[in-house]
């Protein structure tokens, strides 16, 4: 099964190229507007990352982020949707971070231990090319994660990340 997906470009947007490497690796690609510095803040910034991280049209709503980033540093990310009774909560640790480079987390929420992500922000011209290698710990977890639509947000999630960094900017301008 082939994940790939080419989210078509418009002039105000910037394509989401979502690609299955392998029996366990996912990698999402995608330029953002606006350089690496901010980029990697949007990614590590509890109020900010509350403010594009869930998908509006999977109805989640974020109650709560917490972000500890650093190297053995740990997140976690808590979503309400009116289908569950219970909040659901995502959690791990910071395994590496390079200030406006690169991040790479656990995804410690699963049986059995979920996904390694990897983010790399890498700046080109005043934009960020961005770079997010999920790597699964099975071929299994890879289909499950695929099969759920778990996954199928990231274009719609990197768009509200587009539109944070037009705000972002703009008052960077004016600072």
């Amino acid at each position: 099964m082939d994940a790939r997906r080419d989210s078509e470009p418009t002039p105000m947007k910037n394509p989401t190229t979502t690609e299955r490497k392998s029996d366990r690796e996912l990698v999402v690609t995608r330029t953002f507007n606006g350089p690496a510095h901010i980029v990697f803040e949007a990614w590590t910034k509890p109020e900010l990352l509350k403010r594009w991280w869930a998908p509006k049209s999977f109805g989640l709503t974020m109650i709560s982020c917490e972000a500890d980033v650093r190297v053995g540093g740990t997140y976690r990310l808590v979503f309400r949707h009116d289908a569950f009774p219970e909040p659901m909560a995502f959690f791990g640790r910071y395994i590496e971070v390079t200030p406006h480079a690169r991040l790479v987390w656990t995804n410690e929420e699963g049986e059995g231990g979920g996904q390694v992500t990897t983010v790399t922000f890498e700046e080109q011209g005043g934009k960020t090319l961005l770079v997010m290698h999920d790597l699964y710990p099975s071929k299994e977890a890879l289909d499950a994660a695929i099969a759920s639509g778990s996954t199928s947000g990231t274009g719609e999630t990197f768009e509200q990340l587009d539109e944070l960094l037009v705000t972002l900017g703009a008052s960077v301008k004016r600072s």
